[in-house]
């Protein structure tokens, strides 16, 4: 009967130690508490709140986000944005672990991603929710990432100024990878 359990578990991509790497992801949760604090995203976060993009203007953002698959300017811009930046600087030090890093301003918009995300409002996803109104962390599930091709576990925390919270980031954790 185990044997069923380990194919199962080899057919779906998650690797046959996932308690192991769970505890791996434990392990990594100082570094990615680190990275939302690093000032640089502070600053690109504090920097798109203070635009005060309205919430129909997300909307109609996101709207069009999801519409069209292509590389369109607006989601060029959230690649290559200071925010973007800082995120890639951190996976890159994190390695093949990291599938993914996003922040998200304080209404759930995207201020940075490493790679393409299916939606630009996170506002409504417990991965924006629970960091940004609770102010801890969350880890997700383990699933298969369509936007990233991995299985992953998504780790999102809040991102703070002193002790008010200003925004969130998510950072997809590759299962395969730890």
């Amino acid at each position: 009967m185990w044997c069923i359990g380990v194919v199962l578990t080899v057919l779906a991509g998650m690797p046959p130690d996932g308690v192991a790497q769970l505890e791996k992801v434990d392990a990594l949760l100082p570094m990615l508490q680190r990275l939302a604090v690093d000032p640089e995203l502070v600053r690109a976060v504090k920097a798109q709140n203070a635009r005060g993009a309205s919430l129909a203007s997300i909307h109609a953002e996101d709207d069009a986000w999801i519409a069209t698959p292509a590389l369109t300017p607006a989601k060029q811009r959230v690649l290559e944005s200071a925010g973007a930046r800082v995120l890639a600087r951190h996976r890159a030090t994190l390695g093949r672990k990291v599938a993914e890093i996003f922040a998200m301003d304080r209404r759930g918009a995207l201020v940075g991603a490493t790679r393409r995300t299916s939606d630009y409002w996170q506002g409504d996803e417990d991965k924006f929710r629970v960091p940004f109104n609770e102010g801890r962390v969350l880890k997700e599930k383990p699933f298969f990432d369509e936007s990233s091709q991995a299985y992953v576990i998504q780790v999102s925390l809040p991102v703070r100024e002193g002790r008010q919270v200003i925004g969130a980031i998510t950072v997809g954790l590759s299962l395969l990878d730890l």
